[in-house]
């Protein structure tokens, strides 16, 4: 009787041992691939950004035309502009200077459907002209989805 006490104090022993390490393994792993955190990656320039879904197709270049949203905001989360609801996209000319150095840089290397998140650092975001709701010495955290990437004819 007492060899049959051992071995059920021995097994559920062993079994709630087995069950803590694999309940603990879980919860360090994250859920789901949205809560596994995505690095930034930091250009020369100081502009910092990450991939948040890959493109596909050409890659964008300067004297390509690119369609795209964006939404604009401060740090804190506070959105100053955004066509990311619209159906209409923005139409930019890489190297026309048609957009801020941070947003040029960004859009280099991208592909039809990528999103991208930048932080722009503020003497990236220099414009000639400041809405009222945009501060000059601000960082700017902006979201970049391609549309359609149009190749410049050679």
């Amino acid at each position: 009787m007492t060899k049959i006490r051992n071995l059920i104090t021995r097994f559920t022993f062993t079994c709630v041992t087995i069950l803590v390490i694999t309940g603990c393994k879980n919860q360090l792993q994250p859920k789901n691939s949205s809560e596994t955190k995505i690095e930034y990656i930091k250009s020369v320039s100081g502009l910092k950004y990450r991939i948040l879904q890959k493109g596909l197709g050409v890659i964008a270049e300067s004297g390509d035309e690119v369609l795209i949203f964006e939404t604009t905001s401060y740090r804190d989360g506070t959105e100053l502009y955004s066509n990311e609801n619209s159906t209409s996209p923005i139409k930019v000319k890489l190297g026309a200077d048609m957009v801020t150095k941070g947003v040029e840089e960004g859009l280099h290397g991208m592909r039809s459907g990528e999103i991208r998140e930048l932080i722009v650092p503020h003497y990236l975001a220099k414009r000639k002209f400041y809405p009222d709701n945009v501060s000059p010495d601000s960082t700017l955290v902006i979201k970049l989805i391609v549309e359609k990437v149009i190749k410049a004819e050679k």
